[in-house]
């Protein structure tokens, strides 16, 4: 039986609550499936007064929220204050931001939700409350393996209808790439990608394309060795294992339509090889996915945006399209264990 999803509250002061309650108006329109919101209740109802939208928003534990999503937005309470303005983070900003992210963790071991949509949250506002993960993919990757005991390695995919992609590589400035790159990272990336697109996915024979490092793929070496010395041989060692992968390609040649067409996810040696194509393709609708983690995770491709956080302009397509992959791949997920 399919359970609710469970959406964190991300950076209050951010775009988070705005889109959240702005995707539960949607409910219907297009057809949602149920999900409730860990934050608080007397909070979100005031953003949603801020923002002029007239609804009904309920505290409810994660086994009501399904029930209650067709008449009101189910909020389930994290048990901090929240206090934070639209566009300003306060004292109260970090804590429940984290507080919400273990708690849908929580949930999700629990049995209680089906899946975990995270909404954004302000990396600089939880540094300074001395949070001390890179992020929030390696921070779901430590309560991951704190739950079962067995460490994790989280592969972050950007997915869209038309391009998926993941960077092996992901927040490091351009100059350290080529030291941190080897082709163990390589091959461990590919394998995850490769299992998760097919058990998740469902694609029988996942193909992957992996982009050179160097212009033109290094042209033999003449444009650098890593190509030749690090990318080569991890494709070779992935189609040694059975996985169906081609590289090192030229980066620029590996994205229009017909390149495309040809693999079901781009291995790209850095962050911005990989996150400018599917941002100039999918924009709004691209969604954050987390692999390797031993439940599933999905996130709007998009920041807190404060500058526009409490003024109704925020585009909620990111996190619906987050919802409706969140609820597919766990229905996967279901199926697959029921089997």
């Amino acid at each position: 039986m399919a359970r609710p999803l469970a959406l964190t509250l991300g950076e209050p002061a951010g775009i988070g609550p705005d889109i959240t309650i702005a995707a539960w108006r949607r409910r219907r329109e297009l057809d949602l499936p149920p999900f409730y919101i860990v934050g608080s209740r007397d909070f979100m109802a005031q953003r949603a007064q801020h923002l002029g939208a007239v609804i009904e928003v309920t505290a409810c534990e994660p086994r009501e929220a399904a029930s209650v999503f067709a008449a009101a937005l189910p909020v389930v309470e994290v048990g901090l204050p929240v206090t934070a303005m639209p566009g300003h983070p306060d004292a109260s900003s970090a804590p429940a931001a984290i507080a919400a992210i273990d708690l849908v963790v929580r949930h999700v071991f629990a049995g209680l939700a089906d899946a975990i949509v995270t909404n954004p949250i302000a990396k600089n506002v939880l540094y300074r409350s001395g949070f001390s993960e890179p992020g929030h993919t390696e921070y779901l990757a430590k309560l991951a393996a704190q739950a079962t005991g067995i460490a994790v390695r989280p592969v972050m995919m950007l997915w869209s209808p038309e391009l998926a992609v993941v960077p092996v590589t992901i927040h490091l400035p351009l100059s350290e790439v080529a030291t941190a790159l080897d082709a163990d990272l390589v091959v461990e990336t590919g394998r995850i990608i490769a299992r998760d697109l097919a058990a998740r996915f469902g694609i029988a024979r996942p193909r992957l394309a992996v982009a050179g490092l160097n212009p033109h793929a290094g042209e033999d070496g003449a444009m650098g060795e890593e190509d030749f010395a690090i990318v080569r041989p991890a494709v070779e060692q992935l189609k040694a294992e059975g996985i169906a992968a081609r590289g090192p390609l030229p980066a620029d040649t590996m994205f229009h339509p017909a390149a495309r067409a040809s693999y079901d996810a781009a291995l790209c040696m850095y962050h911005d090889q990989a996150l400018i194509p599917i941002k100039t393709l999918a924009f709004d609708h691209a969604v954050n996915v987390t692999l390797g983690l031993p439940f599933v995770r999905t996130s709007p491709d998009h920041g807190t945006a404060f500058d526009i956080a409490g003024s109704g302009r925020a585009d909620p397509a990111s996190l619906i399209a987050a919802i409706r992959l969140a609820a597919r791949l766990a229905a996967r997920a279901r199926a697959a264990h029921a089997a």
